[in-house]
Order: structure tokens, then sequence, then C-alpha cells
């Protein structure tokens, strides 16, 4: 039977079954692949590759080099030594979702798994937390505590979003606040993670515009997964008639018309001209992808990341989840926050 993202329950409920229920499957399945899983600067040589523009100049293998005129870095095994680190967007646009599942629960599923998963194995996890602001940084550690303790905090309810400037919400709360600006998170990731790090940027990546070279400066210095969480409403409209609609970024609220198929027309042409851009700009960060739609299999989506991972050793450039292993559907848009709606 699939397991579905989680519904919201205590942390330590829902540890208990993931662990039952996703990890201890995901352990077996994975039989012995954790190395080939998680790379990092260990001290067991695990291959050789062509130097890509976002690798360390200091993981050269100057010899390799040498012989065949082509720059080659060293890949190594992490050997216990693993630091994780998961940059959560936790702002209004997460918690949509058009069933019963939010994105939301899916980040939660997701972040508890693969953080329990990396502690098992005696490595440390870190966090940092975004709301309307940073809102907290964990630094690592490795018990199932600190874990708990992460997913207590991304349970916390977070007062509503500052409506976005130029906004009737905004005009009426006087306020002349941005919204979500994702390049706050990954800016104070880049100064608080020193040492080479696997990090996971867990968001919808509906933000203001600039962090697409944020993302790529993290890309450079860490092995960055971008981890991006979606719902089927967000890329087609449904035939709902006359509804009531709020922008989950800001509180703003529009009377529509969704049974008008010229206004639906138009929300999925928005819609694929966002999916467009999105994609350009995470292909160009460096940072590998995988989309988590809130009607996923959780384990079978940890398993695309497993495959991702392996890929990515194999190539010389940043992937997205094989095609094989995506979604039969269309890859769905996240609209401008000034234009992102959800039903009342």
């Amino acid at each position: 039977m699939a397991e579905a993202a989680p519904a919201v329950s205590s942390p330590d409920a829902l540890l208990r079954r993931l662990e039952w229920t996703v990890i201890r499957r995901l352990d077996g399945l994975l039989q012995g692949d954790y190395r080939t899983l998680f790379r990092g600067g260990g001290v067991d040589l695990a291959d050789l590759r062509e130097y890509q523009h976002h690798d360390d100049v200091r993981h050269i293998d100057w010899n390799v080099t040498a012989r065949l005129q082509t720059p080659y870095v060293r890949q190594f095994l992490e050997d216990r030594d693993l630091t994780a680190w998961f940059l959560l967007d936790l702002s209004g646009s997460v918690n949509f979702g058009s069933a019963d599942v939010t994105k939301l629960n899916v980040s939660t599923g997701f972040v508890a798994t693969l953080a329990r998963v990396i502690t098992r194995h005696g490595n440390r996890v870190g966090a940092v937390l975004y709301g309307q602001q940073v809102d907290a940084v964990l630094p690592p550690k490795t018990s199932r505590t600190h874990v708990l303790d992460l997913l207590q905090r991304m349970s916390q309810p977070r007062p509503k979003a500052v409506p976005h400037k130029g906004t009737k919400a905004a005009s009426a709360a006087g306020d002349n606040g941005v919204g979500t600006s994702l390049a706050d998170l990954l800016r104070t990731a880049d100064g608080v993670i020193k040492r080479r790090s696997l990090v996971f940027v867990v968001s919808d990546f509906i933000s203001q515009p600039g962090w697409q070279e944020s993302l790529a400066r993290l890309a450079r210095r860490h092995e960055v997964v971008a981890v991006r969480l979606w719902d089927p409403m967000e890329m087609a409209l449904p035939d709902v008639g006359l509804v009531t609609v709020e922008d989950a970024e800001t509180g703003e609220q529009l009377f529509i018309d969704a049974a008008d198929p010229a206004f639906r027309a138009r929300y999925a042409a928005i819609a694929e001209e966002q999916e467009a851009e999105l994609i350009e700009g995470l292909g160009r960060s460096g940072a590998d992808v995988i989309e988590l739609a809130t009607d996923d299999d959780l384990l079978q989506a940890l398993l695309r990341l497993s495959d991702l991972r392996r890929q990515r050793a194999r190539v010389k450039s940043p992937v997205r989840a094989p095609t094989h292993l995506k979604r039969a559907t269309s890859l769905p848009t996240s609209p401008a926050p000034e234009n992102r709606s959800t039903p009342a």
C-alpha cells in the first residue's frame, strides 16, 4: 500500500509511524547504498570525474589532470562524518493543499524520514527555519531527540505573512512588506554552514525574485538538493464556479469565476510561464532537483532521491529526477505571490 505524506500529528507519533512504515523499508531497499547516496569530504576515495564550474578547486587531482590534460576532481565517501542541513521554507504558501494533505505535511514527512535515516547512521543534521524571516537555526546534532525538536518547531503555528507592497491588503495594513524572500534564507545558511555539507532546500519556491543567485552561491560550496513542493491545483484551476480565494502569501482575497474557460486558460498560461522560469532558475543554480507533490508516495519519492544521487555521481552536471521515475502528470508551477490564490 502506498505511503502518502503524513497528516498532522505529534512529532513523536509521526516519527514512530514513519520508522515503521517508511524508514525500515527504506533501509532495506537501499541495501548498503547509503554511501552511494551520500558522498562528501571523507577520507575514502570514491571516484574521479571531470571538473565542473561549481566544484571546490581543492579537490582537483593534479596528477590525473596532468596526464589527461583535462581537470579532474576527487569524490570521497562520507565515513561517519556527514553533516546534512535542511533549509526549510515554512511560509504561508507551504500550508496549501487542494486535498487532505498540504505541502507542509509533505515537507514534514520528508524531513522526518531523511533526518532519521541520516542520524541513525551516526551523522549530524542541522536546520534553518524560515517563516516570514529566519526564525531559528538548529546546530547539527545526531540524536532522535534532536529530530523530534526539529519536527516540533516545524509544526508550530506562524503568524500571517506580511502583505505585499501595493496590494489592497498591504494598503489596509499600512505596511510596506514584501512577503517571502528565499534569498534571506539562503544567505543566512551560507553564513551559518561553515564546512562542506549536504544541503536540502525544501520549498515551493514561491518567493520574491533574487533567490537564484543565492542558491547558485550555496551550490558552489556544498552538495545541494532543491526539494520542490507542489500541489496539482497550482498547475490547473478546476471548474468550481464562483469562489472566494485567498493569497496564502499576502492574505488578499478575490472573488473569481472559476467556471469561465478563458479565466482558467489564463491561469494555466501563467502557470506554464512561471514553471519554465522556475526550471531555468533551478537549472542554472548547479543544484540537483527533485519534486514532491501533495499526493506523492513518500517512500517512492525517497527512492527517487536515491536514484538521483547515484545518477549525480555518474554525470558531470546537476540532474533532475530521472524521467522514468517522474509522475505521469505535468509538472506544476507556482504563480507569483501577488497572483497566488488558494480556495478559502
